[in-house]
């Protein structure tokens, strides 16, 4: 990305000049009335509108390897879970904010210029960018591990948010674009050993490790969900289809089947990979089956795999079906703690 870079060995308070510099750069967007600088930032939103909220926490070692992921793509999937979950609601992005940790050797730059925290605000400006998202502020701190907390802020017409809760038994279930390919690309990472590490620019990065290193949220596609009332429900597919398929019954009361011979594969991913792998990003909506789905919105896929049921007490709340055999689908997706 053009502009200044942060230098080497400086403070905290250069560090966050060079960041308002590079924030500066990208614009702040209609919505941001005052962005980094104050005790607080300030946000303006259309009359008839909601705020919407969503927090991430990235972790070194947990959710990102420092020698495996290069920085560019931290900062980017730092951003894109949080726009994620805005296009699950239906939500219009309008300001970041982020809580960074680092160890202070991320802060200096090496041999081949700039630092790990350089490349970093690399890949989240790219993507911010992109998207109109301005980073309206946050925090910085010396951390033993490097940690980065996203908040993002949407807005969406009152009572107008696509959630999990407003399915239906009998609704149709639909996904965007392929699944499995974030578990491909982190699969070949840890075959590699991190010498996989991709490039700096998400365009030169082979599509069999960019869906896990440079996942493209569906912002435009949620919206365009919400807005033509295509949808009933949505849920950001993150943990993994069969434990966010799980979620959306939950919050909805319905039970779902999933038809696993319809799911539109990435190259080279398995069906468990399909099925379980997580941080694919694509969006999981039900819809009523009386609506005319097109089979993309905006250039991406649109694939119906299966529908909604009537819960049945003591029964799974998912089913997966393939040819005749019907059979439980268990959730092994991601989950903290387990």
């Amino acid at each position: 990305m053009a502009g200044k870079r942060i230098s080497s060995g400086i403070g905290e308070i250069e560090l966050l000049r060079a960041i308002r510099r590079r924030t500066a750069q990208g614009g702040r967007g209609g919505a941001v009335r005052l962005g980094i600088g104050d005790d607080c930032a300030l946000l303006g939103i259309e009359p008839g509108e909601e705020i919407a909220i969503t927090t991430d926490l990235s972790i070194a070692g947990r959710h990102f390897q420092l020698d495996w992921h290069p920085p560019e793509s931290v900062g980017h999937r730092t951003l894109a879970r949080g726009l994620s979950d805005l296009a699950a609601m239906g939500a219009r992005p309008i300001a970041a904010f982020l809580s960074l940790g680092l160890p202070r050797q991320l802060t200096l730059a090496n041999s081949r210029g700039g630092s790990w925290a350089d490349r970093f605000f690399d890949g989240l400006f790219r993507l911010a960018n992109a998207h109109k998202t301005p980073l309206a502020g946050g925090d910085l701190a010396e951390s033993p591990v490097a940690l980065a907390d996203i908040v993002l802020v949407g807005a969406v017409p009152a009572g107008a948010s696509l959630r999990r809760s407003g399915a239906r038994p009998g609704d149709l279930l639909y996904v965007t674009g392929e699944l499995g390919g974030a578990a491909v690309g982190l699969a070949r990472l840890a075959g590699s050993g991190g010498r996989l590490r991709g490039s700096r620019n998400p365009e030169r990065v082979p599509l069999g490790l960019a869906r896990h290193l440079y996942p493209q949220p569906r912002v435009s596609v949620g919206l365009a969900l919400r807005q033509r009332r295509l949808a009933t429900a949505a849920i950001d597919l993150s943990d993994g289809l069969s434990t966010d398929l799980a979620h959306l019954c939950e919050e909805s009361g319905v039970a779902a089947l999933l038809e696993t011979e319809k799911l539109p594969h990435a190259k080279g991913a398995s069906l468990d990979q399909a099925v379980h792998g997580g941080e694919d990003y694509e969006l999981l909506f039900a819809a009523r089956p009386s609506v005319r789905m097109p089979r993309s919105i905006g250039g991406v896929p649109v694939t119906r795999i299966g529908y909604l049921l009537n819960p049945s007490p003591g029964q799974p709340v998912v089913l997966a079906s393939s040819g005749q055999t019907v059979a439980p689908l268990e959730p092994r997706g991601w989950e903290h703690f387990r």
